[in-house]
This record gives structure tokens, sequence and C-alpha cells, in this order.
């Protein structure tokens, strides 16, 4: 806290912008260090999804029939990039309970206190679970090519591609952190946010092509799927990553899937940003 508390003193008059991303970067690094004496938070993070990876791979891999081949190859390099997705996303529940916490133990209102920017906390909040979330993709990467997962298996990419394919992701992880930090300023307790943030993930990541072919469901629930910004981005990854199960289906998002992942993303940022900074100003511990 002291460095977070010097750092603002010095800050003084200036640019609104360049304060409020001064600011944010403090609390960012603030955040990131606070988790580097944790490890066991960085630890678990990973390991959930890596579970994931390993069952869903060995499970259903050779019982789920993709592009006409019931094949575990083929499954594996499908899910690859649902599991990616689903990972970004469920760090939403991580950053609401970090939040959270942070308002049980007053450190919402000492800051709030303090001379800094409007949102200055949660962005930088949000920026430290970006920086985790990168480094749990960098190792979940890995951990896919290690079981079979392959680019490039029904067309061309090349770097530039996957690259993109992981900023998309990381973009939907950032977006999905802001819907966190809502829930963590609206709850009492970082258990509450925890439950919170997990129980409208599970439906928004299996109601999607991320872990099946949206052709295989009921019309309705399929036009829900190819609708869901979830799915957006998965699809496009599919896309980036030239990978089996890219979607036939004429829905707009399923068309032009890259443009619709960044406009999901983008738009959930301003509404939920928005809606979490009016919190922040009249939340109280």
């Amino acid at each position: 806290m002291s460095a977070v508390s010097d750092a603002v003193q010095v800050t003084g008059p200036s640019n609104p912008i360049a304060q409020s991303i001064r600011d944010s970067l403090v609390i960012a690094k603030r955040n990131l260090i606070r988790m580097s004496r944790i490890p066991e938070m960085v630890i678990f993070g990973l390991i959930q999804p890596i579970m994931f990876v390993v069952l869903f791979t060995y499970v259903f891999g050779g019982s789920m029939k993709i592009g006409g081949s019931t094949s575990a190859e083929a499954y594996t390099n499908f899910l690859m990039a649902g599991i990616f997705a689903q990972t970004v996303t469920f760090a939403t529940a991580g950053a609401g309970a970090g939040i959270a916490d942070d308002m049980h133990k007053g450190l919402i209102d000492r800051f709030r206190s303090l001379p800094m920017a409007r949102g200055a906390v949660l962005t930088g909040r949000t920026l430290a679970d970006l920086v985790q979330t990168a480094l749990t993709l960098l190792v979940l990467a890995i951990v896919a090519l290690m079981v079979g997962w392959r680019v490039g298996t029904t067309g061309s990419t090349d770097a530039l591609r996957v690259l993109g394919a992981f900023g998309l992701l990381l973009l939907l992880g950032y977006a999905f952190t802001w819907i966190g930090a809502l829930i963590g300023l609206s709850v009492r307790t970082p258990e509450a946010a925890t439950s919170g943030g997990l129980i409208w993930l599970f439906p928004v990541t299996f109601i999607s092509n991320a872990f099946v072919d949206t052709a295989n469901m009921t019309p309705w629930l399929r036009h829900v799927a190819d609708w869901n910004p979830f799915s957006a981005t998965v699809q496009a990854c599919r896309v980036l990553f030239a990978n089996p199960g890219v979607s036939e289906s004429e829905a707009w998002p399923m068309r032009h899937s890259i443009w619709a992942s960044v406009i999901y993303s983008v738009l959930i940022v301003l509404i939920f940003r928005t809606l979490a900074v009016r919190k922040y100003r009249s939340a109280t511990a």
C-alpha cells in the first residue's frame, strides 16, 4: 500500500488521461506483486484448465464426430479453441473474488480517499488479471501441443494469425473481467463473488460451439449458441488456427466471427466498465 500512496502523492495536477494510466499501472503492479507472493493463486488457476484439456481430450476424444471423423486427433484440434476461450472467461470469478476481498478488508475505501483517477483501481485490477490470464494461456498452449493439438490442420495459417487468435482470446478475457469486477463490487463476500462469477458462466460456455458442433443442436438452441459472444470468439480462433469445426451457420457472428468477436468484446468492456466504475463510486465496504 505504501507504494500506491507514494505514487499517488507525487502525481499532482496533470493530464487526466495520463494520470488515469499512471494510477492504473500502479494498481496493476500492486496486484501483480500480491499474486507473486501468493503462488498458489497462480498454480490453482493453471490446474483447472489443464484438467479440462486432459479430461476432454481423453474422455471424449474418439466419441465425438467432428467433420465426419470420430478420431481423437480431430476432436483435440476442434476442442482447443473452446478450452482456451473457457479458460479466459473463467478468470472472471477470480477477478470478482479479488475485488470483493479488497472491499471486505476496507482497501477500496482507502483507495477512494486518495487523489486517484476514478476507475484506476478497477482498471489496474483487470490489467493484472489479464497478465495472469496470458500466463495461463501460454502454459495451456504448451499442454495442448503435448496432447496433440496442432494449427493448420484444415488449411494454411501463419504466426500472425495464430497470435491474432490469442489476442482475441485475451480481449474476451479482459472484457469478462469487467463483468467480474461489477459482481465483486455488488456482493458482500469473496465467496459470494466466486459463486456469482461462475453460475452464469456455465450456460454461456456450454450453450456454445466450444465442445460440440452446434449443427447437432435443436434449431432454437443452435440459434442461441450461434449468437453467443463466447461462440464468436471460439469460431474466430478456429478460423485463425485453421482447425476443424468451423461452423457453416448463416448467423452473422458465425459468418464474420473475427469482427463479431472484436465488436462483442469491446461492447462488453464499454458497458460493464461504465457500470463497474459507477458502482465503485457508490459502493461501501
